[in-house]
């Protein structure tokens, strides 16, 4: 038998600066039995620093992720159903990030963990000439230290400063800088 999702909630209090996004948003998150508390968290951080200020080209979108590897672990999609963003985490192949750009108007990346100055350095070269990619890397000690805030019910806030980012949830607070490794 299947091992079933583990469900997650989030209360997220994002308070971006960097964007003028303020916003409350109750999220729920579907743990793939896969997937660990690094990359759940992962998730949460890119929906918090790509979260529109507002609907009116469609709402960010939690996917299948996982469970399904024709789709991006977020996207944003019009009222047409147009692809407006595309947004993994992780360490994807140059041909799953060639498709993505191809789909949407804009994609996201947010790289994490201990190997990734050594996936990018093999990457790059091989897409240098997506110009709607943007890759950034969320440093390894701030990835493996938001797994630590997991729990199945979560009240986090996400503020975002002059490039900074902390992420808390009342006791615990995690702060970084991510690096942007592409454009450059």
């Amino acid at each position: 038998m299947a091992l079933k999702s583990t469900i997650f909630k989030a209360q997220l209090q994002i308070a971006d600066m960097d964007r003028s996004v303020y916003a409350d948003h109750a999220l729920t998150l579907a743990r793939h039995p896969s997937e660990n508390d690094e990359r759940l968290m992962m998730r949460v951080l890119a929906f918090a620093l790509a979260v529109p200020a507002d609907d009116l080209r469609g709402r960010l979108e939690f996917t299948a992720g996982l469970s399904d590897t024709e789709v991006p672990d977020l996207w944003q999609k019009d009222l047409t159903g147009q692809l407006v963003q595309w947004i993994e985490v992780g360490q994807p192949d140059d041909r799953r990030l060639a498709k993505a750009c191809s789909r949407a108007e804009r994609v996201t990346l947010f790289a994490y963990g201990s190997s990734t100055p050594i996936w990018w350095q093999a990457l790059a070269p091989k897409v240098a000439r997506l110009d709607r990619l943007t890759v950034w890397q969320v440093p390894a000690e701030a990835s493996k230290a938001l797994a630590g805030l997991a729990q199945r019910s979560m009240q986090l806030q996400v503020t975002v400063q002059d490039g900074q980012i902390w992420v808390g949830d009342g006791q615990e607070t995690v702060d970084f800088e991510p690096r942007r490794l592409m454009p450059a």
